[in-house]
């Protein structure tokens, strides 16, 4: 079943001569349960793609779906809702927030946007922090714990709402070999336990490697030669 799909998809920052085109007309779907990355030099689009995708911002021209609803004419307050709702958000900088506890940021996304009771939440949030092996660290705050560490409780937090989307930008870019690969070998046994997709933007070639589906973009187009197991429209 397929969880996105992109027709001639392009975003344009600034008007005018000012004019710079990030996405130049882009097509493909991506699978539900995939596990799959955006590749690419610096520059190319693969964030604003991944942004596009979680609703943070909109695109200029072409068509957005997710999980079958029409996101690029979303407003920012539907944008919001929908992403509270469907989407996750792993960062390589991670963005705990320093003044709440591993549990608390956890649980910042219900209390946030979804209203989920307190009992539930609870037994959620225990329940994924054991999954990722933090349930020992859950009283600490993020400035007592390691880079692994915090991105075992940020991808916690990504998961919590139980979204159906994970998108992943960069999220091994701040974590030693060893890490990354236990990290990424994480989100993959998770990925086959709660059929969640994730989608990476990464120069990351120890994420490549484990990639089911590799989109390589350059200058704002798909590279008709990147596309390995993702499906590439044109």
């Amino acid at each position: 079943m397929e969880l996105v799909r992109a027709q001639d998809l392009t975003k344009t920052y600034g008007t005018g001569a000012t004019a710079v085109p990030a996405l130049k007309g882009v097509s493909f779907s991506i699978e539900k349960g995939a596990f799959v990355s955006f590749i690419g030099p610096s520059g190319s689009g693969k964030t604003t793609l991944l942004n596009l995708m979680g609703c943070l911002d909109r695109p200029t021209g072409g068509r957005l779906a997710v999980a079958g609803i029409e996101v690029g004419a979303f407003g920012s307050k539907d944008g919001a809702r929908f992403r509270g709702r469907h989407i996750g958000f792993i960062f390589q900088s991670f963005n705990l927030i320093p003044v709440l506890t591993v549990f608390e940021n956890v649980e910042y996304p219900l209390v946030m946007v979804q209203d989920v009771p307190a009992a539930t939440r609870s037994g959620r949030i225990l329940g994924l922090l054991e999954s990722v092996g933090m349930s020992d660290q859950q009283k600490k705050f993020p400035d007592q714990l390691s880079g692994g560490q915090k991105q075992r409780v940020a991808i916690a937090r990504a998961l919590v709402t139980h979204p159906e989307l994970v998108l992943a930008d960069e999220p091994t870019a701040n974590l030693d070999r060893d890490t990354a690969h236990t990290i990424i070998q994480l989100m993959k046994r998770i990925r086959d336990e709660l059929g969640t997709t994730f989608v990476f933007s990464t120069h990351d070639a120890r994420i490549i490697d484990q990639a089911e589906g590799i989109f390589r973009i350059e200058d704002g187009k798909l590279q008709p030669d990147g596309n390995r197991g993702g499906s590439h429209h044109g």
